[in-house]
């Protein structure tokens, strides 16, 4: 088996989304649902001195993330109709729509919020890796689309070996809850996973 799985570089993501609207359109998303998201983190404040003297301890960064295809996927254990697969060959979590009920318990267990209830269909769905792209030899539809580079696909093993082990980093949780197949280059500001000095300043656009 071949685990594939994600690489994020923070130093080059400049937050532009063309892999969120990538994927939208490959996938022909709705407005409410996207399978690939770009966080803002951010906070800090502005303070003056008595002489009038200001100085900042503001950041803000750029997290993209979609399904990371996750060693020990919580949505897998926690689908009550057993939809929830992952597969052999390539490692890739995935949802059979013939057994599941759009009841959501996948949504509400991921702690990435990747999978997503179609209430049309009343489906769970989410990023697949773009499994069809992938049998083809090309790279998901969100890296090929990235004009910074900022995002890599392929076996894991290989991913971590070229960028090393995963930078656990805010707003994303601890690795240790899921095992994700994901690798990130740290961005300059980033905060470690867990850190509460800042808040995801673009919520409005996360779905």
């Amino acid at each position: 088996m071949t685990q594939y799985g994600f690489h994020f570089d923070g130093t080059r993501c400049t937050g532009c989304k063309t892999c969120v609207l990538a994927c939208k359109d490959k996938n022909n998303l709705p407005s409410e649902i996207n399978y690939r998201n770009v966080q803002e983190y951010g906070g800090g404040t502005w303070t003056a001195d008595a002489a009038g003297c200001w100085s900042h301890d503001t950041f803000t960064y750029h997290v993209s993330v979609a399904c990371n295809h996750c060693e020990f996927p919580v949505c897998l254990g926690k689908c009550p109709q057993g939809a929830i697969q992952k597969d052999d060959e390539t490692g890739r979590v995935w949802s059979d729509p013939e057994k599941c009920i759009g009841c959501g318990t996948c949504a509400m267990a991921c702690p990435y919020g990747a999978p997503k209830v179609d209430k049309e269909q009343m489906k769970s769905v989410k990023c697949d890796m773009c499994a069809d792209r992938v049998a083809e030899g090309k790279q998901p539809i969100c890296v090929e689309a990235c004009p910074l580079r900022a995002l890599d696909f392929g076996d894991i093993d290989e991913l971590r070996a070229t960028y090393g082990d995963l930078a656990e980093i805010a707003p994303l949780p601890a690795a240790s809850e899921t095992t994700p197949c994901l690798v990130i280059t740290a961005p300059a500001a980033a905060k470690p996973a867990g850190d509460a000095s800042g808040t995801v300043v673009n919520e409005s656009e996360i779905c």
